[in-house]
């Protein structure tokens, strides 16, 4: 096995701590979302199309994730009555996906329950740490988004 430097091994920590965190907070997701009949990943969807509804595609790149994994979770929203497709007049094949009303009461309940706890956790943290946090992961997404893996 290939010796790290001491960048590149501090760079592999941060990412073990963003892959732990990433885990605690779909942990959090679910069990806030739970009571609302939600997942993460479908109050994930239910929350970037709320206000306007979006293709697939676009949600999948708001979110930084796979179009595959985003259909997925668009058709069980559609399958339960949570969201519903929609004709793009901009695309005759890329259907909009936008919450029902049903959909709308169910992410607001999460939401509910989200600003209690995320309340709470905030008043366990610094602001300041939370903020550079923040600057730090945007940093490391757009790092990461120029230096893929498959080019080494």
């Amino acid at each position: 096995m290939e010796e790290l430097t001491p960048r590149a091994l501090a760079a592999s920590e941060l990412i073990v701590a963003v892959f732990r965190a990433n885990g605690a907070l779909i942990a959090a997701g679910d069990d806030l979302a739970r009571p609302a009949g939600l997942t993460s990943a479908r109050w994930q969807v239910l929350g970037v199309v709320d206000t306007e509804a979006r293709t697939v595609a676009d949600v999948a790149r708001l979110m930084g994730l796979r179009r595959q994994s985003v259909q997925q979770t668009a058709d069980a929203l559609v399958r339960e009555g949570l969201a519903e497709y929609r004709d793009n007049p901009r695309h005759r094949r890329a259907k909009l996906i936008a919450p029902t009303p049903a959909g709308l009461r169910a992410l607001a309940e999460v939401e509910r329950r989200h600003a209690a706890w995320a309340d709470a956790l905030a008043a366990r943290l610094d602001p300041a740490a939370v903020d550079a946090a923040r600057v730090l992961l945007d940093t490391l997404s757009a790092a990461i988004e120029q230096e893929t893996p498959h080019d080494r």
